[in-house]
Formats: C-alpha cells, sequence, structure tokens
C-alpha cells in the first residue's frame, strides 16, 4: 500500500528566501491507521504567513489548531494522538506553551517530548509541534 501525503508542496515555494528544492507534506497516512504531522508553527496552512509573531502561547495554538485541521484531512481526530513533540527557541516559553497545548489535548494523554532548541527555520517562529496519531481499528 503506497501512503497517503496530504498537502504536498516544495520548500522552494515555501521558504523563497533560502536555496532549497525538497518535496514535502504536511500529513503522511501510513497503512491507513498511522498518520504522521509535520512539525506544525505559528502560520497559516494556507497563505504561509506567520502569525502570532512574538507570542509563544499565540503560535503554539495556531500550531495546535494546524494538527487538528491536518488530522481531520487524514480522518483522523486530536482523540487518536499518541505522541507530540514540543520544539521552544527558549525555555523560558515552556509554561505558556505547554499549559496552550494541555488545552488542546485535555484528555487525551499523549505521550509528549520537549526539545529546547537554538532556533527554528524562520527566526519569527517560537515554537513547533510535530504529532503522531493513530486512527483506531472501525469496528
Amino acid at each position: 500500500m503506497i501512503h497517503t501525503r496530504i498537502r504536498t508542496f516544495n520548500t522552494k515555494e515555501t521558504y523563497p528566501d533560502q536555496q532549497l528544492d525538497n518535496d514535502l507534506c504536511q500529513t503522511v497516512v501510513a497503512q491507513g491507521r498511522m498518520v504522521f504531522v509535520r512539525g506544525q508553527v505559528g502560520q497559516d496552512l494556507d497563505t504561509s504567513k506567520s502569525v502570532a509573531v512574538g507570542d509563544a502561547a499565540g503560535q503554539a495554538d495556531r500550531a495546535m489548531a494546524n494538527i487538528a485541521l491536518l488530522l481531520k484531512e487524514a480522518g483522523a481526530e486530536l482523540a487518536h494522538v499518541c505522541k507530540i513533540t514540543i520544539y521552544l527557541t527558549d525555555p523560558r516559553y515552556r509554561e505558556a506553551v505547554y499549559r496552550t497545548i494541555g488545552k488542546w489535548l485535555k484528555g487525551v494523554y499523549p505521550v509528549s517530548t520537549g526539545i529546547v532548541v537554538s532556533a527554528l527555520a524562520r527566526p519569527e517562529w517560537l515554537v513547533e509541534v510535530d504529532a503522531i496519531a493513530v486512527i483506531p481499528d472501525q469496528d
């Protein structure tokens, strides 16, 4: 079975200021059940415009809204999330970002990894979140 790839794009269009030419997508559905969501940031999925610049909690909120939308497009939902990874550019953002993400995942109980990095792909991005979900069997 070939995996389903949702919202394909090329990095030369997404990052015009960088010399990149990679074919990627926002979401991959593997074996019809496992859903891998690309790291999401404070960015509008349709326009690639950055939002909530300077606001880590606002960027986390947009990242989670993007994840919810991408999961829906893949036939999944936030309740199916098993793992998230949170990347922060400053450990002082942790409390606000985790509180925001916690509102989106209340009652889901995924495993989580938090990482502090020196920077993300664009200087205005303060937080990035990726997710892995598994769609349950349809009995």
